[in-house]
């Protein structure tokens, strides 16, 4: 298939890399002006792919955005016109919210969306490390995406498992939750995700995932509370050498996920009329860190 990764970041990199060493044809489209760009996929040679050429754009036959989520509507939109009506959009990306924004604009495309546990690292700009293995959860949007669930075999062939999900809610839900729980305190503590498993972060936790299940069982999303929270502390435990990509991002001074991730949170619980004053203070924490860079600019 012909396949374009928009943002070729870390988990953009190595689905490049590992769709082209699965035989499909793949391109990039990213902020960079060059017109071939080189990923070097751990200690394997590096792999050369065209970047930004705007015919194998037009012929692609699956558009996989991985761009942050405050980055797809300037990331996307500016590339609608030169894709085919058939092209399926698949979004990959923490947080939830940026794809409903864009409905009205891109409802005529097959749109399915993703959320994956595969782990990757870029160390610099042409090398991606496979960091964890993991699975990938794969589902329809609208109804025009409910015709591409052979995506299913394409994903998995390149990096197994990929499952086909049904829904697909349910699972960005979850990933939804453990991103509430993990991101906004490894980012304001500036460590690593396996420093959340001490006692002292114990109350903190457990205070968010009380909030979080009022909210899911509000949206119809089944959780019970002791199961998410075992839940959110495998992931601790299994993920504890890593950083978070919203604490990459405070680290660096850049634009964080919070919008999408506690923010999104927020504005569905508004919708119920649900307070979450412990959700609500760790976003307004992220934000102020966010707005003091912009004063100082």
């Amino acid at each position: 298939m012909n396949i374009t990764i928009v943002g070729p970041g870390a988990i953009g990199s190595l689905w490049a890399c590992k769709l082209h060493q699965a035989g499909h044809n793949v391109s990039l489209y990213s902020r960079s002006t060059n017109k071939r760009l080189s990923i070097k996929l751990d200690n394997l040679p590096e792999i050369s792919f065209h970047n930004n050429d705007a015919q194998r754009l037009q012929q692609t036959d699956i558009l996989l955005i991985t761009v942050k989520s405050w980055q797809v509507e300037s990331a996307l939109l500016p590339l609608l016109d030169k894709i085919d009506s058939k092209t399926i959009l698949l979004f990959m990306h923490n947080g939830m919210g940026a794809v409903d924004d864009l409905n009205s604009q891109i409802s005529h495309f097959p749109i399915v969306l993703a959320t994956t546990t595969h782990g990757a690292l870029k160390p610099y700009a042409q090398c991606v490390l496979y960091t964890g293995k993991g699975q990938t959860q794969i589902g329809a949007y609208n109804d025009l995406g409910q015709q591409c669930s052979f995506l299913a075999d394409v994903f998995n062939h390149a990096l197994p498992s990929a499952v086909w999900n049904s829904d697909i809610n349910t699972a960005l839900w979850n990933k939804l939750a453990i991103n509430c729980a993990i991101n906004p305190l490894t980012a304001l503590h500036q460590c690593k995700n396996g420093a959340l498993a001490q006692p002292q972060f114990q109350i903190e936790i457990q205070e968010i995932v009380t909030e979080l299940v009022q909210v899911m069982k509000a949206n119809h999303i089944q959780a019970d509370e002791k199961s998410l929270l075992n839940t959110i502390y495998n992931v601790i435990n299994a993920t504890a050498e890593n950083y978070s990509s919203m604490h990459q991002d405070i680290h660096h001074k850049r634009n964080s996920e919070i919008d999408f991730i506690t923010g999104f949170l927020i504005k569905a619980a508004a919708k119920h009329h649900i307070e979450l004053p412990k959700n609500r203070a760790l976003y307004e924490s992220i934000k102020q860190i966010e707005n003091n860079w912009q004063s100082e600019e």
